[in-house]
Formats: C-alpha cells, structure tokens, sequence
C-alpha cells in the first residue's frame, strides 16, 4: 500500500509543485516561439497531453504484462525524465521533457488503483480508496510550500528534482514488496492507433484555440490543428467500434454508474485543475505573494482531504456514492465562487523573517482567500473517495486496469480542453481591459502580446509605442496590467464555478446507488425453526452478488462463474435488460 500512494502520490506532487514553478519558469527560460502565459500552458498541458493519451493504453498494458512491473517501469521513467526537466535549456526542451514525462507517468496511476482493487474487497476496498486518496493528498500538503521554499531558495529547477529520491524509494518498495498481479485472459494486441488518435484530438484542439487566441486568430497553424483535433475526436468512437482489441471498449459504458462518473470526472476535474493553475500564476504574477506563500496558501484545502476522505469512502461503499458525489462539487464551486470578490488591491504574503515579509498571512488572505479554499477543501474531501468506489465498483474486476486508465485519462483531458476554454477567456478579457486602462496601447501587436500576459507582471523596462508618436514604460503599466489581469482571474473563476455546478448536476441526476441485497430476518428464523433435524439450514450465498438482468450477470453467466441473485429493492432503470425482463414477465402473467 505505502509503494502504491508513493508512486501515484509523485504524479499528484509533480503537478502542485510545477505550478508553484511556472511564473520563476516563465521568466527565467527564455522561448523564441511563445509568449510567457502561451509557454506556461504548454509546459503544464503539454504533460497532461500524454500523460492521459496513455493513460488508456498504460492500463491494458498494466493488465497483460504485470502490474507491478509496468508500475515500477513508470517510476523508472517518471525519475529520468523529472531529471532532464530539471537540466532544461530553453522553454521548447522543457516542454518535449515534459512530454516524456507525461508518457511515464501514465503508468503509475492507473497500475496504482488497479492495485488496490484486485487486493481489498467490500467496505476495505471503499476504505483503501479513502486511504489512497487521503495519503496521496497529505503527499501534496507540503510539496508545494517545500517546492516554493526551492524554487525561491535555489532555483525552479530544484521542483523537478525532487522527484528523484521519491522516486527511488518507491521503486524499491515496489520490487520489494507489491505482489504481481494480471488479466490472465487478456490479449497482447493493443490499440496505438487509438492512443495516437486520442492524442490529436486532445492536443489539436488544446494547442489550435491556445496558439489561435495568443496570435489573434492570425496564426494559420492554429486553424490546422483544430481541424485535425476535431477530425479525430469525431473518428474516436467509430474507430472503436471496428477496432478487433479497442483503446477503449464501448461495452463499459453500458454501465450507467461508469459513464456518469466518467462524464462529470470530466467537467469536475477541468476545473478544479484549471482554478489552481491559474490560481498559482495570480498570486505571484498578479499580486506578489512569493513561492513559498504560494505553495503554503493551499494547505487547508489539501488538509482536510487527507485528514477525512478515507471516512467518506467507507461511507460511499457503505450508502451509496451518489449524495457524496452532489454534495460535494457544489461545495467546490462555492469555494471557487469566493475568489470572484478578490480585489486588485488584495495584500500580498513574503513568507519569511526578514524586512516585510511575515512567517504568518496577512489580513487580506484570511478573507480573500481562506473561506474559499476551505470550502473547496470540504468539496473535495466529500468527493474524492466516492467517485473512486462508484468508478471501480461499476465494473467488473478483471477490468479494473483499463476501467481507471480511461477515467484518469479523462481527468487530464478535462484541464486542457477546459483550460484551452479559459485561456480565450482570459486573454480576451485582459487585453480587452487593458487597452480601455491606456487608451492608444496596440494590445493586438506582436509586441505587445509577446511581452505583456495575462496574471504575469509586466517587466518595468520595456517601453511600448502608443498611438502617434508616443510610448509607455512597463512601469506605468504595472498597475493597469494588475487590474485587467485581477478582471480574467475572476472571469476564469466564473467559468470554473459553473463546471463545478455542471459537474454536481450530473452526478446527482445520473448516479444510481447500488442496490443492496433485501434482508429478511424473521424469514429466515422462521425457515431454520421449521427445518427438521436432519435437514440442512438455507446455504450461504455464493460467488459474486449480482442483479440478474445487468451487464455483469450476463457476463457471469457465459463464463460459468458461480454467483448469487441480490433482490433489488428499488425499480429498474428504464431501458436495461432488468427492465425489459420484468416488462416481458409481467406481460406474460397478465396472459
């Protein structure tokens, strides 16, 4: 259990501590092709780009060879790769590094829940979700104040290569102690043309709106990688469909549980890492906070997730997830609402002892900043745990793999299609504002887009030309790029709120909550009373507990595998095979 939360917690690390990185990155690397927010983006979604292509792939791949030996290839690569990141020259390595370390880490997550599935059952397994989530949380707690202390004490480069010891100690639990475990059915044919479809898509139209808005739609390539993105997500499910061994089998989505999950993962997601992406980039590049007062601002939030999320995922496998699942998201999306009232005059946090700075935060964080993320945190802690029991559980067991590969797969496409979305928002908006604050200032220039972007600080030295004959410095820029870039924060903040509500709303109307088997106590006594002496007492449920009628009984049934019949005390859903059997049984006793 410690080798699995280790490995997938270096994933959840690598993310929180890069975004503490990225305004120190995005002006100390230099890039002759992007802007600073434009380079940003990519060295965020370029990882997220083949981290969830793979992730799909990683899972079938996890299944047929070993799961723990395709885990602790992953940790070998994700270890390398955090080194060349860290060795990194100019914006464009950063970004191919990154990319290779996505491609790594697609083997960690997904073999991590797979894992723990096909080693706990029952309420353990709900428990082992919270503990996972809870542990994998409390990895990140201090990860990005530590990566802040780093990146301002040394150098950005130092968030990268904090990975490597991680990295090594887990690998070595892994060999040691993590038992290997396989689909012994599976087949060794696996679908790369669909990961390379899966990969244009998501790419073609992150990169196409990204690089479209930052060149004002002047740029021909962005109009070709839309084209390609939508071409080839259009051509995702009927590849799929003729596909002998798909990426991605269809016939998971028969369960109502999965594709809800799925969907509002999605949109949830999108969001949540969106919010702190941009969060983490407003507060240095817009406010002032420092590294390490930005990697510590977090930690209520992270907090509460690793101090009570294993008790809501015992009480998802033990209720049901569905109200964990509403309840939870909506409370997310209050906390992000919160961050809509931030003022441009909001008091940055220096950590530290000397001069201005203040080991404590100022007045202005515990009202601008902490009754948001508490409430985000509380969301989060509620959600987490149940939509992992209501994803895993929602499918059968030998396809755990590919089951948790496609739903983090789709929790990193959501941050690039949505972060695609709130880049147009933002750079619209901030641009859009700061030429209303300085009348004249050509905000659709080249010049003025590759040294000005939204949430970073304008450097006080460049001067820009003005209508006429004019021009401006940077410093007198300093203030109306702070408000225009406070204006994008609070619109991108609207836009996650109302993911989030999405999101709430999905689950709340599509999660259906396992039916559980009807107890008939006095039956039952009255049954062993009548039973004579030398008759034996009802026999114990065998095999597996399923709903006849469903995907999964059906399953059982060719496969010859013993299982038991749970009475579902709720109605059928409308339109499954238990549905339609009790229509055609009823029809039959009414003739």
């Amino acid at each position: 259990m410690a080798a699995v939360i280790l490995g997938s917690g270096i994933v959840f690390l690598d993310s929180t501590v890069v975004n503490v990185a990225l305004p120190r990155i995005g002006k100390d690397l230099p890039s002759s092709l992007f802007s600073p927010l434009e380079a940003q983006n990519y060295v965020y979604n370029g990882y997220l780009l083949t981290l969830s292509a793979l992730l799909i792939l990683a899972g079938a791949l996890s299944d047929y060879y070993g799961r723990r030996r395709a885990f602790a290839i992953g940790l070998a690569g994700f270890g390398v790769m955090s080194l060349a990141c860290g060795l990194a020259w100019n914006m464009e390595s950063l970004i191919v590094f990154r990319l290779l370390q996505g491609a790594a880490g697609a083997l960690l997550v997904p073999g991590s829940l797979s894992i723990i599935n096909t080693t706990f059952q029952g309420e353990e397994r709900g428990r082992a979700f919270g503990v996972w989530a809870g542990a994998s949380a409390g990895t990140t707690i201090l990860g990005p104040f530590v990566g802040g202390l780093l990146v301002q004490s040394i150098s950005w480069r130092a968030a990268f290569l904090i990975n490597i010891p991680l990295v090594l100690v887990a690998l070595y639990a892994t060999l040691r102690y993590v038992a290997e475990s396989r689909d012994e059915e599976m087949s060794p044919r696996f679908d790369w043309l669909g990961a390379g479809v899966v990969a244009l898509a998501v790419g073609g139209l992150a990169y196409g709106t990204i690089r479209g808005q930052q060149s004002d739609w002047s740029d021909v390539s962005a109009f070709v990688a839309l084209g390609i993105g939508a071409a080839a997500t259009l051509a995702i499910v009927p590849l799929m469909r003729i596909r002998k061994h798909p990426l991605i089998p269809l016939s998971l989505f028969r369960s109502r549980n999965f594709s809800v999950t799925n969907l509002s993962t999605l949109v949830i997601y999108g969001a949540l890492y969106v919010t702190f992406f941009n969060m983490g980039l407003f507060v240095q590049g817009t406010l002032g906070y420092d590294p390490a007062a930005a990697g510590i601002m977090g930690i209520p939030a992270t907090l509460l997730l690793a101090l009570f999320s294993t008790r809501f995922g015992t009480l998802a496998a033990r209720y049901g997830p569905r109200l964990f699942m509403t309840v939870g998201p909506a409370l997310m999306a209050l906390g992000v609402l919160w961050y809509v009232r931030i003022p441009a005059t909001s008091h940055a946090w220096v950590w530290g002892t000397s001069g201005s700075a203040s080991l404590l935060p100022p007045g202005d964080y515990l009202i601008d900043f902490l009754p948001g993320l508490l409430l985000f945190g509380a969301g989060l802690m509620i959600m987490v745990a149940p939509l992992t029991t209501a994803l895993m559980t929602s499918v059968p067991e030998h396809n755990s793999g590919v089951a948790s590969a496609i739903n983090n797969a789709i929790s990193r496409v959501g941050p690039q299609l949505a972060g695609a979305v709130i880049f147009v928002a933002i750079a619209s908006s901030f641009y859009s504002g700061l030429g209303s604050r300085v009348p004249g200032l050509p905000v659709r220039s080249d010049q003025v887009r590759s040294h000005i972007a939204p949430l970073n600080r304008p450097d006080a030295g460049d001067r820009f030309r003005i209508t006429g004959d004019g021009t401006v410095t940077g410093r007198a820029l300093i203030k109306p790029a702070k408000e225009a870039s406070t204006h994008s924060f609070h619109v991108a903040m609207l836009i996650g709120a109302l993911m989030l509500m999405a999101g709430a709303a999905v689950n709340g109307f599509g999660i259906r909550n396992p039916c559980r088997e009807r107890r008939l106590p006095r039956e039952e006594e009255a049954a062993e009373a009548a039973a004579g002496p030398d008759e034996e007492p009802p026999h114990e449920a065998v095999g597996v507990g399923v709903v006849a009628g469903t995907a999964l009984h059906d399953e059982l049934h060719e496969r010859g595998e013993l299982h038991h019949h749970h009475v579902c005390t709720s109605p059928p859903q409308a339109g499954t095979p238990a549905a339609s059997g009790m229509a055609a049984r009823g029809a039959q006793s009414e003739a």
